[in-house]
């Protein structure tokens, strides 16, 4: 999908604010009020958009460690079974296949790193999954972020 100065400035804006309101966006993009809801709607029917919900600060809630784990699967019955296991483990934030020497990839988080080994153990007992492999992160640097691609993305 190709995108214009206007859907960047829009996406960029309801980035920053969050919270921001149809109507003050056009006000600030000095466009009207119909502009941006076309604009939103057909970014969100074409997927740019996936989701309008509060992003969540886990640290906050008191899960300080992250990790990524990796797994090697038993490939009888495929990833799809053991990704829906996963999906019940809340601690479990995001599964990828992946290439390499590992098939799945898990960002997690804990309380603690005595309770990252209880996440793993629910992991490792997850139906299908063979052996595990984690790393724990220190620190975000370069936190998750779209925005520098929006921009390289318009036309």
């Amino acid at each position: 999908m190709t995108i214009d100065q206007l859907d960047v400035r829009l996406v960029t804006l309801l980035t920053e604010e969050p919270r921001i309101g149809v109507l003050e966006c056009s006000r600030r993009l000095n466009v009207a009020r119909g502009t941006v809801q076309a604009r939103l709607d057909r970014l969100a029917a074409r997927g740019v958009i996936v989701g309008h919900g509060p992003q969540i600060d886990p640290a906050a809630l008191g899960y300080d460690v992250t990790a990524f784990v990796t797994l090697q699967i038993r490939q009888v019955s495929g990833h799809v079974p053991v990704a829906d296991r996963l999906a019940l483990v809340p601690e479990v934030l995001e599964v990828h296949t992946i290439t390499g020497g590992g098939d799945m990839l898990c960002r997690v988080v804990a309380r603690s790193n005595a309770d990252l080994q209880r996440v793993i153990d629910l992991i490792v007992d997850v139906e299908g999954v063979v052996r595990t492999s984690s790393v724990i992160a220190l620190d975000t640097p370069v936190p998750y972020r779209t925005l520098p691609l929006v921009a390289a993305a318009r036309t």
